[in-house]
């Protein structure tokens, strides 16, 4: 908020007092400073917001992000975003971090090869969702098979079987990126459920929505919270 200091002044300081301040240390809403930046540097992608990200990614740097969980969070938003809308967090990245001294190519964090992502994607999705998750591109509408194949290989396999990040960490910034978007309701519901199968609960899911807020706004953060509701209630 430095930049509008001396032109917005008033917004500046209330702003920067929200989401600086209040926000990171309600006791309803605090998350470890690692956790709150991923949710953060992911809802920035949901919601396009390629200024603010690039302020955030510095700042979550400084805050002990490393570079490749910055570039993974990245990387993984095509699978929910599409290339047209990642590519310029792409640049962002680089730009920030070779800012920040850091050699570009980061090492490499690929674990399949074109022969296997399938097979392990498809493992990932069993693991966050269910066994009726197995060999889904078998079980549906022929005219889609193709795209429950892609959705095992390309989503899953190329993107969750990566190191860097763990698959907590996965599954919470897939939720992020989904909530923060908006209009893919029934998506936000089904990765607030695996977040629960993998062990999160209502109150963690609760708190990254309140840390997003300030990044995607009252909208989208109170439908982000209906899909968790829904999901536990689902559970029950």
């Amino acid at each position: 908020m430095k930049e509008f200091e001396k032109t917005d002044p008033e917004f500046a300081e209330r702003f920067a007092y929200f989401a600086g301040e209040q926000v990171p240390t309600d006791p309803a809403a605090e998350l470890p400073t690692r956790e709150r930046y991923l949710a953060i540097l992911a809802a920035l992608l949901g919601c396009q917001g390629i200024d603010e990200f690039r302020v955030m990614a510095s700042e979550a740097l400084g805050a002990g992000v490393t570079p490749v969980e910055l570039k993974e969070v990245v990387y993984q938003a095509t699978a929910y975003l599409g290339i047209g809308r990642v590519r310029p967090f792409i640049t962002a990245a680089n730009e920030v971090l070779t800012a920040r001294g850091v050699e570009l190519p980061l090492p490499g964090q690929q674990t399949t090869t074109l022969d296997t992502r399938q097979a392990a994607g498809n493992q990932k999705q069993i693991e966050y969702f269910g066994e009726g998750m197995r060999e889904s591109w078998a079980n549906g509408p022929a005219e889609r098979e193709h795209i429950n194949r892609w959705l095992a290989a390309n989503c899953f396999g190329d993107y969750y079987t990566r190191s860097g990040l763990s698959d907590l960490d996965r599954e919470m910034v897939t939720f992020c990126y989904i909530a923060a978007q908006g209009g893919c309701e029934p998506q936000a519901t089904a990765h607030a459920g695996a977040n629960l199968n993998l062990g999160r609960d209502r109150d963690f899911l609760y708190r990254v929505v309140s840390q997003m807020l300030p990044y995607i706004g009252y909208p989208r953060s109170l439908n982000a919270l209906a899909c968790i509701d829904n999901a536990v209630a689902a559970r029950a």
